[in-house]
């Protein structure tokens, strides 16, 4: 499949990309910064913005998926608390891109803020939720709500409460509008499962116009 991915050389975006070149798929990763990316094969390398739905109906012209992971951009103390907003913009102009691109499908990095915790309560409603996260999570909820809302094909994935970088383990479980967790009530995954599971999605198409999440 012919896939174009914004968001290639993040945490997450990263793993994404290794996990598609590993299965054969034909990418073509949109960075800010294409230097970071060395050649590969089935692999083409472009200068891009988010925010520039020209530009991104340009690249995604012919692809099969548009997968996103786009994120804030972000300091040494992590996402830039005065640009969250632009989240919500970025995933109006993908949309916008895609729409006149012809693209047949999205994939969006999402948020956990948005999960339940219990029936009707969001985790970033929850009373624990950390001050200094809100900004950002309430930002990919307004991003949901933004692409949900669509005609697109989408599907947002959201991915649990911890994602670091770890072991591609190939064993989790998804779900849809809950948090996972485990046993003890921790929600965690790999970035690098968390990317099998995208890739999947890429593949298998199981949640079109659906969100669904992932945990231990």
């Amino acid at each position: 499949m012919r896939v174009v991915l914004y968001g290639a050389t993040g945490t997450i975006g990263s793993r994404i990309l290794k996990e598609l070149l590993s299965r054969g798929h034909v990418v073509t990763a949109v960075v800010r910064d294409p230097s970071k990316l060395a050649p590969q094969t089935n692999l083409t390398v472009e200068k891009g913005d988010m925010l520039d739905a020209d530009g991104i109906a340009k690249t995604a012209k012919g692809a099969d998926v548009v997968v996103s992971s786009y994120g804030p951009p972000s300091g040494a103390q992590g996402p830039d608390p005065t640009k969250v907003s632009q989240l919500v913009d970025a995933t109006r102009a993908l949309m916008a891109g895609v729409r006149r691109a012809g693209a047949p499908r999205i994939i969006m990095v999402g948020g956990a803020g948005s999960l339940e915790v219990s029936p009707g309560l969001q985790i970033v409603d929850s009373p624990t939720f950390p001050d200094a996260y809100k900004p950002v999570a309430l930002a990919h909820r307004d991003a949901f709500h933004v692409l949900r809302e669509s005609d697109l094909n989408w599907t947002y994935f959201s991915p649990a409460m911890s994602i670091q970088p770890g072991e591609r383990t190939g064993k989790f479980r998804l779900g849809k509008d809950a948090l996972v967790t485990d046993g003890k009530g921790n929600s965690s995954i790999s970035a690098e499962d968390y990317a099998i599971a995208l890739v999947d999605e890429v593949e298998q198409a199981r949640h079109t116009k659906q969100r669904f999440t992932i945990g231990y």
